[in-house]
């Protein structure tokens, strides 16, 4: 009887430990979707100026190198700019793969279809696919492998310090363009309204990527801010920039 206990209490705890195995494999499993990736640039980085979201500098701008541009099938049409994405390389499809690493990036560019190669442009929708910086790349596969399968999902954007809010240097008076960057939380912006000292909120308009836009005169106003992001949730940042404001300038409000 007593070997017969032993037997059933090991096997109860070899249950135990295989069903924690499972449940951690599972709870790993959910929330990550299938994809490709590949890379652009060099080691340094490559491209990091203005692309297909507005954004300039990204270095200067603090996404530094870890960025990604997006595929179609992604992008949603600059909706997902300023999303952050954590990749990890699928061991189980790539020989390539560097095992247990994994980056978090920022969207920041579109990676465009080409339709005169149909089965050769992994930015082809409905193909979903990062274009990853080669810094990012190579921390999660080898650089011979050129394109890997990867596993994604989408994560909480952690930024340094406030949004910012850049006023185009192209304005005027009767157009105010402004690029929303920066941002925390979700990252992507669904939302901007605008107030000056002597109007109500005032309901901004996309114009790309993250640049929002307002008819309205506010030439010698302090402005206030309100940004809502793809999870609904808003921040209002105050009084952000002086009366005396002038195009070009950037500056910082409240985060997520």
């Amino acid at each position: 009887m007593a070997r017969c206990g032993s037997k059933l209490w090991v096997m109860a705890i070899a249950f135990v430990v295989i069903s924690v195995g499972l449940n951690a494999f599972v709870a790993k499993s959910n929330g990550w979707e299938a994809a490709h990736a590949t890379f652009y640039g060099d080691i340094r980085g490559g491209e990091t100026m203005q692309g297909a979201c507005g954004y300039g500098d990204l270095i200067k701008e603090g996404y530094g190198l870890e960025t990604t541009a997006l595929s179609t099938a992604l992008f949603n049409n600059g909706l997902t700019c300023g999303a952050c994405y954590e990749i990890q390389c699928d061991k189980s499809s790539s020989k390539w793969c560097i095992d247990g690493s994994s980056v978090h990036v920022t969207a920041t560019n579109f990676c465009p279809p080409n339709y005169n190669k149909p089965n050769g442009n992994w930015c082809n929708p409905p193909s979903k696919h990062f274009d990853l910086s080669m810094p990012m790349f190579v921390k999660i596969a080898q650089y011979q492998a050129g394109i890997v399968p990867v596993l994604y999902q989408r994560v909480p954007c952690v930024k340094t310090g406030g949004i910012k809010f850049e006023i185009s240097a192209k304005g005027n008076p009767n157009w105010i363009l402004v690029l929303v960057y920066n941002v925390g939380g979700a990252g992507d912006v669904t939302n901007v309204k605008i107030k000056g000292t002597n109007t109500d909120w005032i309901q901004m308009s996309r114009n790309w990527g993250q640049n929002w836009q307002t008819g309205t005169e506010l030439v010698g106003q302090t402005l206030s801010f309100q940004v809502t992001i793809s999870d609904g949730k808003m921040v209002q940042s105050d009084n952000v920039a002086p009366s005396g404001w002038q195009f070009g300038e950037t500056f910082e409000g409240k985060q997520f």
